[in-house]
């Protein structure tokens, strides 16, 4: 083949990588703004005194780590169903969401970046996985829905009950899993034109609007309704994968639209100001997306002083109460099987409630995932105490646990796409720093 016929048959990898690098460039001159137009308002002290991106040079994994890796490998190895390729997002439960698949993803690119799986079953999963995304029926024909049945790929609800129609999209959701599409398409470009056939059948529009994320329900007339997506620290992470695919989420972006400083033991908090009797949605500040912002993307300016006092605020709790606190949405074990413990929810600091709100404090945890997040960014005296009793909550042939529950002091024992994923993430983290190189093409091999 010409060198010629070699350019024209690769023309559409081509142009889909300059798009990328085009929005790269454009994330880039989007911060620079974001940070000369809160320079001059009253959140200026909030950036005085920022922290550094991360203390924790990159290293080879110790004996101990490399075993945790595996543990955590072990959930996708006993999850992946052979009819999809797909995992389930809970343990012997055919059922994900675009978030825990994303969690999927990652933890295969992890796993290969440890080798602890060869190129053989990286291209093969990916392949796989790739081919029953392009294949999922879309909610209004437009993007996927909330939840899916792992062995058919039928659109479920919450209860993995077959849904027709859908039940609506989280962009939220959506924008996780654009994560390992950009991380591929910069790093694995044999998997490039199947990731664009998963995306060419998305239409993006409606829930891009003038800058910001809108998901998709169901109202009780059974129409569709739109609802703006997204708050402080999720809404941020979600559409920093939005910005790199060209997408405009500039207001997205931007913490300082609704930012609230709150105050907890002496640290500026950062929370969202929009009410969920306003806006139907709650704000939860928890470890989640400022851990998988640094582990994934490397933190920006802003995020990584959010991110710190975060942390932050946990070590402190932890110094007043004696309690090991790293905190996080998890799965639970028991009902109500998911709840949000936070730094901060509904008015409240180390308030715990569930998806509706409801008091769930009998189920404050400590997170695994999170635990070992913290860790893998910070390094610090006490994310050392935080892994000494995470590293403990995990059965070896299944994966790791969710948590720890503070209350009882029992392993809260569910098992999750989520905490293996992000697990197998900081571990690759640690190792080789933050997993979307956006500077370097990886050449197929």
């Amino acid at each position: 083949m010409s060198f010629k016929q070699g350019l024209i048959r690769a023309r559409s990898h081509l142009i889909f990588l300059f798009g990328l690098l085009t929005a790269f460039l454009l994330v880039i001159w989007l911060e620079g703004i974001t940070l000369q137009q809160t320079s001059n308002d009253k959140f200026t002290d909030l950036m005085e005194t920022t922290h550094p991106q991360s203390s924790v040079e990159p290293r080879p994994l110790t004996t101990e780590e490399q075993a945790w890796a595996k543990t955590a490998w072990a959930y996708f190895k006993n999850n992946t169903m052979p009819e999809t390729g797909l995992a389930n997002s809970v343990d012997n439960y055919n059922s994900s969401t675009l978030w825990d698949t994303s969690s999927y993803l990652m933890a295969i690119i992890s796993a290969h970046r440890l080798e602890m799986i060869g190129d053989t079953e990286f291209d093969s999963r990916l392949i796989m996985a790739l081919k029953s995304l392009a294949e999922l029926p879309l909610f209004d024909k437009q993007l996927p829905n909330k939840v899916y049945n792992t062995r058919t790929l039928a659109m479920v609800d919450y209860k993995n009950q077959v849904s027709k129609d859908g039940i609506g999209w989280s962009a939220i959701d959506i924008g996780r899993i654009l994560v390992p599409f950009n991380v591929l398409v910069w790093n694995y470009p044999q998997h490039t034109r199947a990731v664009e056939k998963v995306l060419a059948r998305w239409d993006m529009e409606p829930m891009l609007q003038q800058g910001s994320m809108f998901g998709a329900a169901i109202s009780d007339e059974g129409k569709t309704i739109y609802l703006q997506e997204g708050r402080l620290g999720y809404e941020e992470y979600a559409a920093k994968s939005f910005n790199l695919m060209g997408m405009d989420v500039s207001v997205a972006l931007d913490y300082f639209n609704h930012l609230n400083l709150v105050d907890i033991y002496g640290v500026d908090i950062a929370t969202d100001s929009r009410t969920p009797e306003q806006y139907q949605a709650h704000n939860y500040v928890v470890s989640e997306p400022y851990i998988l912002d640094g582990i994934e993307f490397g933190w920006d300016r802003v995020s990584q002083e959010l991110a710190w006092r975060v942390y932050q605020v946990q070590e402190k709790r932890f110094q007043d109460t004696g309690i090991l606190t790293a905190v996080s949405e998890d799965n639970i074990d028991q009902a109500p099987y998911f709840v949000y413990n936070t730094v901060f929810t509904g008015g409240k600091a180390w308030n715990a409630i569930t998806e509706s709100g409801e008091d769930a404090s009998e189920f404050k945890s400590l997170s695994t995932k999170a635990a070992f997040g913290w860790h893998a960014l910070y390094e610090t005296d006490y994310t050392k105490k935080l892994i000494e009793t995470a590293s403990k909550l995990y059965d070896e042939e299944k994966g790791w646990y969710s948590g720890l529950y503070e209350k009882t002091g029992k392993p809260n024992k569910a098992l999750t796409a989520n905490t293996n994923g992000i697990i197998l993430e900081s571990l690759a983290y640690k190792a080789l720093g933050p997993l979307l190189k956006r500077r370097q093409i990886v050449a197929s091999k």
